[in-house]
């Protein structure tokens, strides 16, 4: 038996829907129910009704503009409305069926379907919002938890254990709504709640802080490379002669020939460019590799893929790799000051590297090096790849009905503006700044769900103590 672990159960203690198979019974299972068990516990639905978001196809409302439409790669975002969600129409929206779906200030989402069950993340305003049946929204009954407690809650490692133990499936996983009445948070009182939501507040404080902050940077460098005379939206039609266009793209779709990219190389003109790769590039570039199924593992090496990644983190994988995958993995790690940039999927997508981080990305993420940091920073550069000056050339270059490809040819000849070094510090540090903030409102998050596990396991005053300390909270 030595590395193994038995657990006898009896028939009459099953739960309602007679779970039989062993990994519903392993020994951490069971201590989390048990220290439940200590609590005065009741099912999350006394507290929140539970419904899901829209089944009705509406696929062709999509628009890059209108209501946020959520969906399970937007849960990734603790205060709901940081995410960059598709969005639908006014008219779809106001459909009768989508009616359920509407959300609220206060509601809890959670990931029910896919490959991360049990993400969370609160609506924080009143704005017009929808989201898919991809996703829970758990409403508050106002019957003495309130939803920061919930959130905060999902994310504790009582919360995961027990969504984690109940989901169901192989190919597609998923939680099933009837399901929620058998999930249990405990009643706490009142005075750790507040401590509680002072700390999701001031993290959501931290985020809108470093969300504009980063909005200041991206200001500048638009303001810098732009007037109003050449923004791109203001143009409406251009003439391309033949000898201008094929003989030097060997492009003929009108596609890539729109005003709004011309007006893009206009602006850039007045400005010193160079190549973004290259012989003489500003980076250098690197490829990961793309294993297959049969490396994946329980314990492992973490495998970032694109949609692990965004401009302002990467979230925790859930692929990991077998150590042994190569004779040296480490040479794959990325290291400080790294960008990892998509090419394929949602292409253009470009997060820089604080430092060496021991996981091994997908080749759809690219690894740019920055040649000579005396000539450009990498803060400024990564900046400018999530920018539209980048993000109009890569939509021009990029090509896929289902799945967008950005060659890395195409990638290696992407013109970026190398602005004056002291233009470039101030833009970087208002980028660093913005990192620092969202640190922060990270680390806050950290520290009410740990509270919440100490509440749990040692009782709320020891809990509020430790929050007085770590966070602040009085």
């Amino acid at each position: 038996m030595d590395g193994l672990e038995c657990s006898e159960i009896r028939l009459s203690c099953l739960e309602r829907t007679a779970r039989i198979d062993a990994e519903f019974y392993k020994k951490e299972n069971l201590h989390i129910d048990a220290e439940l068990k200590k609590t005065d516990f009741h099912p999350i639905t006394d507290y929140f009704s539970v419904s899901d978001g829209n089944h009705m196809s509406i696929s062709d409302s999509f628009c890059s503009e209108g209501i946020p439409y959520y969906r399970g790669q937007d849960i990734y975002h603790v205060f709901i409305e940081e995410a960059s969600p598709i969005c639908i129409n006014k008219k779809t929206y106001e459909h009768p069926h989508m009616y359920r779906s509407h959300l609220k200030a206060g509601d809890v989402l959670m990931s029910i379907v896919g490959a991360i069950i049990g993400n969370s993340a609160i609506v924080s305003t009143e704005n017009d919002a929808t989201c898919s049946c991809k996703l829970s929204i758990l409403r508050s009954k106002n019957a003495g938890i309130i939803p920061e407690t919930l959130l905060i809650y999902i994310k504790s490692l009582y919360g995961q254990n027990q969504i984690q133990k109940f989901k169901r499936g192989a190919a597609q996983t998923g939680l099933l709504l009837e399901d929620f009445d058998q999930l249990f948070i405990p009643k706490f009182g009142a005075k750790f709640q507040q401590a509680v939501k002072k700390i999701v507040d001031l993290s959501h404080e931290f985020v809108l802080a470093a969300s504009e902050m980063y909005r200041n940077a991206g200001k500048m460098l638009r303001d810098t490379i732009w007037d109003d005379a050449s923004e791109p939206e203001n143009l409406s039609s251009s003439i391309k002669n033949y000898s201008d266009s094929f003989l030097v793209s060997g492009r003929l779709d009108a596609e890539y020939y729109q005003p709004k990219y011309e007006a893009l190389f206009c602006a850039l003109s007045k400005f010193k460019t160079q190549k973004l790769g290259g012989a003489y590039g500003l980076v250098s570039v690197a490829k990961s590799i793309e294993p297959g199924s049969e490396a994946y593992v329980e314990v492992g090496i973490p495998f970032v893929r694109v949609s692990d990644v965004s401009k302002f983190e990467i979230t925790e994988p859930e692929i990991k790799l077998r150590s042994d995958i190569l004779p040296n993995p480490e040479a794959l790690f990325p290291q400080k000051d790294t960008i990892l940039l998509s090419k394929d999927g949602s292409v253009g997508i470009a997060y820089k590297i604080e430092s060496t981080m021991p996981v091994i990305t997908s080749r759809a993420l690219l690894h740019l090096t920055v040649r000579n940091k005396a000539e450009v920073l990498p803060d400024y550069l990564t900046l400018v790849l999530n920018s539209p000056i980048v993000q109009l050339q890569a939509e021009r270059d990029s090509n896929g009905a289902i799945i967008q490809h950005w060659k890395p040819s195409e990638i290696e000849n992407v013109i970026i503006p190398v602005l004056d070094m002291d233009v470039q510090k101030e833009i970087a540090a208002k980028v660093q700044e913005s990192f620092a903030l969202r640190k922060q409102s990270k680390q806050l998050l950290e520290y009410a769900k740990r509270a919440v596990e100490m509440a749990i396991e040692q009782g709320e005053d020891v809990a509020l103590e430790w929050l007085r300390i770590n966070g602040g909270i009085m």
